[in-house]
């Protein structure tokens, strides 16, 4: 990607975290980013385009992050690991996850698919625990991580890893 494409997704991050998605328009990313609006069009064809390849980048991101939880073998460790990602967040990162959870109310852009991997890799340490019911602590724990994430992401809790601690306690962890 090239400095250009990169001021460019950074100037659409900010405004569609700040403005919100539907007010920011390309003229708007383009000033902020000291581009031409051709030269957005030419890169990622309309603001649409540019969403995507944010969300991209979050994806590749999130990728790496279940990559290193869905591969551990110990059961408690998936749980724990799983746990503690809301937790984790570099706040240096907290504008693009806060974009990616506002956006996926403002353009419903929510797909379970992309937390299937973790969930399967939860349900099954679950299963490896002898837990009584294992898709449902599954479910559990996604909800756990949204609500979490959500509240970090607004509200920066400055004893996030106090309630880290309390809820690796409820799993025994």
């Amino acid at each position: 990607m090239t400095e250009k494409q990169e001021k460019i997704l950074e100037a659409a991050l900010q405004l569609f975290a700040e403005q919100g998605y539907a007010a920011t328009s390309t003229s708007k990313v383009a000033k902020v980013a000291g581009v031409s609006e051709g030269l957005i069009f030419r890169h990622f064809k309309n603001k649409e385009g540019l969403l995507e390849a944010i969300f991209e980048t979050v994806a590749e991101r999130t990728k790496a992050i279940f990559a290193d939880i869905v591969l551990s073998t110990d059961p408690e460790e998936v749980i724990s690991k799983a746990l503690e990602m809301p937790f984790m967040i570099d706040p240096g990162e907290y504008r693009v996850w806060r974009l990616t959870y506002a956006m996926k109310w403002q353009v419903q852009n929510y797909s379970r698919e992309k937390v299937e991997p973790l969930k399967l890799a939860v349900k099954n340490a679950f299963d490896k625990l002898g837990y009584e019911n294992p898709d449902a602590e599954s479910e559990l724990i996604l909800m756990q991580l949204d609500g979490a994430a959500t509240a970090i992401l607004l509200h920066e809790p400055d004893n996030k890893m106090e309630i880290l601690k309390c809820l690796k306690a409820k799993y025994n962890l």
